[in-house]
């Protein structure tokens, strides 16, 4: 019953979150019933497959339960090929140029909004997934600035980008020094990144990971199409940027393998990387932060690419994954919670329990919602990340 009472608070300020940019700035009021619940169209009698029994899934690494495809393959008899990448940007690039070779890709609402105006994805088949009246309408409704009535994308999972720690590690290297109120401040103010390089301090590589963080910080929009707002938050990272050990696509392991003691990075990642940790015998405790001014919401969703071979295989899978035991899967061995109500119930009392996996409502309100940049944007984006890297 807690794990329900959470999920239907998270549900709420969800609901409120719809209509400022992607999802807006929470609020009081009930939002606009722009999003209607995802009831899916009258199902065939079973599943549809494609004459040729194969699936390509390209997702990012670390973000499937195991045995998950296994199961639908033995079930199904479809070969599932499951290649990953390690950036939105990279997924993004070859969907542009075409020919991917995939059927399902796993998009961060971010650029999805992009691909699908662009003609990148195509439609979802509702009437193949039944399963689709498992998703929350609150959640569902985030995503309509992003995908107008819910015709392209299910999510995968969602989370927040924050800073994650090595608490023994931290407070080891900061000596006496008090933690800050703020999180960012660990990976952002010179006083506490002169400490904190002697344990390693990690950046995600990309650029629209981390400037919307950093523009956060200096109070200006997450989400600015503004060049001079990228300027900005270029200086502020300028100050920091002899104080970063790495710029990472493996955050898991190097936080569990103690290269970085704190790192801009994923919720769920942080959380995968603390059992790690325990698994390999380490007694350092590891947590994802809850920054006083808020941490970033992302979605990745589940999208069918324009060109899949497999469409139907596709519709069968997406099916598959929203049935709730393979939900709550999600949030009991990922770290992530889920948007699938009817998957709530099976959820582990420890994970829903876990303040950094189900964020309590009043936490949530505080949070930034995701929305999407101009092309011209990302590029100039692009190059003021590039020039922090560099150390320009």
């Amino acid at each position: 019953m807690k794990k329900q009472v959470l999920a239907l608070a998270i549900s709420a300020i969800l609901l409120a979150a719809c209509g400022k940019k992607e999802e807006p700035a929470p609020a009081a009021a009930p939002a606009e019933p722009v999003a209607a619940a995802p009831a899916a169209p009258a199902a065939p009698a079973g599943p549809v497959y494609d004459d040729e029994k194969v699936l390509n899934i390209y997702n990012w690494p670390d973000y499937v339960p195991e045995g998950m495809i296994a199961a639908f393959e033995k079930e199904s008899g479809i070969k599932v090929n499951y290649d990953t990448f390690e950036t939105n940007e990279a997924l993004h690039a070859k969907l542009v140029a075409g020919n991917t070779g995939y059927d399902i890709v796993v998009p961060g609402t971010v650029f999805a909004k992009g691909q699908i105006e662009g003609g990148l994805l195509q439609p979802l088949k509702k009437e193949q997934i039944p399963n689709l009246a498992n998703m929350d309408p609150a959640i569902m409704a985030t995503l309509v600035k992003a995908d107008p009535e819910n015709k392209h994308l299910i999510p995968w999972a969602w989370g927040f980008t924050t800073v994650g720690i090595n608490k023994t590690k931290v407070e080891k290297a900061l000596g006496g020094m008090a933690m800050p109120e703020n999180a960012w401040d660990l990976v952002f103010k010179p006083e506490y990144t002169s400490k904190l390089k002697s344990c390693g301090i990690a950046y995600l590589d990309s650029p629209t990971e981390i400037i919307p963080v950093a523009l956060h910080y200096i109070g200006k929009d997450a989400y600015s199409n503004d060049p001079a707002d990228y300027k900005a938050a270029g200086e502020m990272l300028a100050k920091v940027r002899k104080d970063v050990r790495l710029f990472s696509s493996t955050m898991i392991d190097d936080i569990a393998g103690g290269k970085a003691c704190v790192a801009i990075a994923w919720s769920g990642d942080v959380n995968i990387a603390a059992g790690r940790a325990k698994e390999n015998g380490s007694k350092d405790v590891i947590e994802a932060m809850l920054p006083s001014t808020g941490a970033l919401i992302f979605f990745d969703t589940m999208a069918v690419t324009k060109d899949a071979k497999h469409p139907n295989n596709a519709m069968a899978f997406i099916d598959f994954y929203l049935r709730p035991e393979n939900a709550a899967l999600m949030s009991n061995e990922m770290g992530y919670p889920t948007g699938n109500k009817a998957g709530v119930a099976q959820v582990k009392p420890e994970i829903a329990g876990n303040k950094t996996i189900f964020v309590e409502a009043d936490y949530f309100a505080k949070m930034i919602p995701p929305s999407s940049f101009t092309n011209e944007a990302r590029e100039a984006m692009a190059n003021v990340y590039n020039g922090f890297k560099k150390g320009k």
